[in-house]
This record gives structure tokens, sequence and C-alpha cells, in this order.
């Protein structure tokens, strides 16, 4: 369970702070401190693998440990890759560099 994506966030509509996990979009645990909230939902995550263990459910695979290749495609309209294309070359550095940077921020 420490592998998985934990975040812990205010609740002005409930009040309270609410523990999510980005593997299991679907949970969330609402206590009155961080700490609470994030004990909350390790353990509903827990209990949800133990649930899906029993019943041969896929378990998600921690972010954490999966592997990426750094490469995607994406779309975008043509006038943005132009523009694109134009800043790069006027910041004298490459396409991917440029994109790349601009993702990262």
């Amino acid at each position: 369970m420490d592998k998985y994506t934990y975040r812990v966030t205010w609740s002005e509509e409930d009040g309270e702070y609410v523990g999510l996990c980005a593997e299991f979009s679907s949970l969330s645990w609402l206590a009155q401190t961080q700490e609470k909230a994030l004990a909350g939902i390790r353990n509903t995550v827990k209990q949800a693998v133990q649930d899906m263990k029993t019943t041969g459910e896929v378990i998600p695979q921690p972010l954490a440990t999966k592997n990426y290749s750094g490469k995607f495609v994406v779309r975008v309209p043509p006038e943005v890759h132009r523009k694109l294309h134009v800043q790069a070359a006027e910041a004298k550095v490459s396409f991917n560099r440029l994109v790349s940077a601009k993702l990262s921020d």
C-alpha cells in the first residue's frame, strides 16, 4: 500500500480534509486532520486491494513502479504547432526541448 500515490487536501464543501489515491480515483476518506485523512485513505485502499484479490479483479499497479518511455504523442491544432516551432527557432533550441520545458512548468 505504501507505493501508491496519496494526496491530502482540504475540502471546503465538507469542512474536512480529504485523503485521495491517484490509482483508486473512486476512493476517498474525510477526516478532521491531515494525518487521519491519510491514514483513512491508506486503510481504505488496503481493504479495496484485499477485496479485489478475493474476487480476482486486476489490482492497479502503483504509478511509482511503472516504467515510462518519456515519449508520447499529442495532437494540437496546426497553428499551435507552427507557433511552437517559431518559439523554438527564436530561442535557438530544438522543438522537443521547447515543448518539454513548457510541459515541465
